[in-house]
């Protein structure tokens, strides 16, 4: 047998791993495309269908990304309701006023069985105000910690070791445009008992 025709063969053994085959009509060749994860390791010939399957490719990817809640994102509200929690223990409303989307809107949940404010607050500096009047009124024995409520930073008030109220923050960008008090002891078993 002739040494080149040998030579000739299909050769993968002989390139060295990871190297692309650039040969006409091979999957390596810049003039095909062939994408990992289409079924059977089809390819795309037609440029016009190519340039459609990367498009939309690159965008399913950035769909997925973009529901993925970023950590950053988690920690950065999560300090805007921390920081949210000091001004209004500290009384502070410049800074509470601050942390406020100026259409912030705060709504609370008493069930008829606990005492909350009747009708939605609308407006930060409106809600800043009422915040600041809950911390003057608080009784002895409240203490205010930092949780997670509904998969969002939040706040729990206790009296005396007991959970009496939960607040949820939505935080949007560095402003708090929404506050849901849970003050109903219905909802707030789970809390007490677990």
């Amino acid at each position: 047998m002739d040494p080149r025709a040998a030579a000739r063969t299909d050769g993968a053994e002989q390139r060295p791993a990871g190297r692309r085959d650039r040969r006409p009509g091979r999957p390596g060749h810049p003039g095909r495309v062939g994408r990992p994860g289409l079924p059977g390791g089809a390819q795309i010939d037609d440029p016009a269908e190519r340039v459609a399957f990367v498009q939309l490719a690159s965008s399913a990817r950035r769909r997925v990304r973009a529901s993925q809640p970023s950590a950053t994102r988690a920690v950065q509200r999560a300090d805007v309701v921390r920081d949210f929690k000091r001004a209004w223990e500290a009384k502070n409303i410049d800074a509470l006023i601050g942390l406020l989307d100026p259409d912030a809107t705060a709504i609370a949940d008493g069930g008829g069985l606990a005492t909350t404010f009747p009708h939605p607050i609308e407006g930060g500096e409106q809600i800043a105000h009422a915040w600041v009047e809950i911390a003057r009124r608080r009784p002895g024995g409240m203490t205010f910690l930092e949780r997670t409520v509904n998969g969002r930073p939040g706040v729990v008030a206790q009296q005396d070791g007991v959970v009496v109220t939960v607040f949820a923050f939505e935080v949007v960008g560095d402003r708090i445009t929404r506050i849901w008090v849970v003050r109903n002891p219905e909802k707030l078993r789970h809390w007490t008992t677990g």
